[in-house]
């Protein structure tokens, strides 16, 4: 039985999600099945539609409103924490089921610290994994627990970006 580690993408620099997603397709290239839940994102992207044509791999993902949480109502706030755990709680019953070997918490540890996924859940996944299980989590800012569960810490550090000189995200590249 081979060993399940927990990965930690995190930064202000581009590639977090990327990375993730490499990984994923690497370990469906191997013939693994991988479950992917995306916090705090629910527009199209390029990456759907590449995810949709793997057999191999479940895509769990939206919010409420197609807003940033500080604009969100309390109410949608709400809302958007129930879709988050509802959708843990699905990839976690995939994880049981064993039709997960690769678990990837896309935007989690910003999820989390916007109060917007229940902590005990992810806490309670990092104590009590399969041991067979990899798990990848991204975010901005790391969270002193999540890190210290964590076998690899990759940070991504942003040194220029275009959109500091006003060049918007680009379909393809960015998203």
């Amino acid at each position: 039985m081979a060993q399940g580690l927990v990965h930690v993408y995190y930064g202000y620099g581009k590639g977090k999600t990327t990375a993730a997603l490499g990984l994923c397709l690497r370990a469906c290239g191997s013939g693994k099945k991988a479950v992917i839940v995306q916090f705090l994102k629910d527009t199209p992207s390029g990456e759907i539609k590449s995810l949709s044509c793997l057999e191999n791999v479940t895509l769990l993902r939206g919010k409420a409103g197609g807003m940033f949480v500080s604009a969100m109502t309390e109410e949608q706030k709400e809302e958007t924490r129930r879709i988050h755990n509802e959708n843990l709680q699905k990839a976690l019953d995939l994880v049981t089921q064993g039709e997960c070997c690769l678990l990837v918490l896309d935007e989690a540890m910003d999820a989390l610290q916007l109060d917007v996924l229940d902590a005990a859940l992810v806490r309670n996944l990092l104590e009590n994994k399969p041991p067979e299980l990899e798990v990848v989590i991204t975010g901005h800012k790391p969270i002193h627990w999540v890190m210290d569960k964590a076998d690899y810490i990759t940070e991504m550090v942003k040194v220029r970006h275009p959109f500091d000189k006003g060049i918007p995200a680009r379909k393809g590249i960015e998203f």
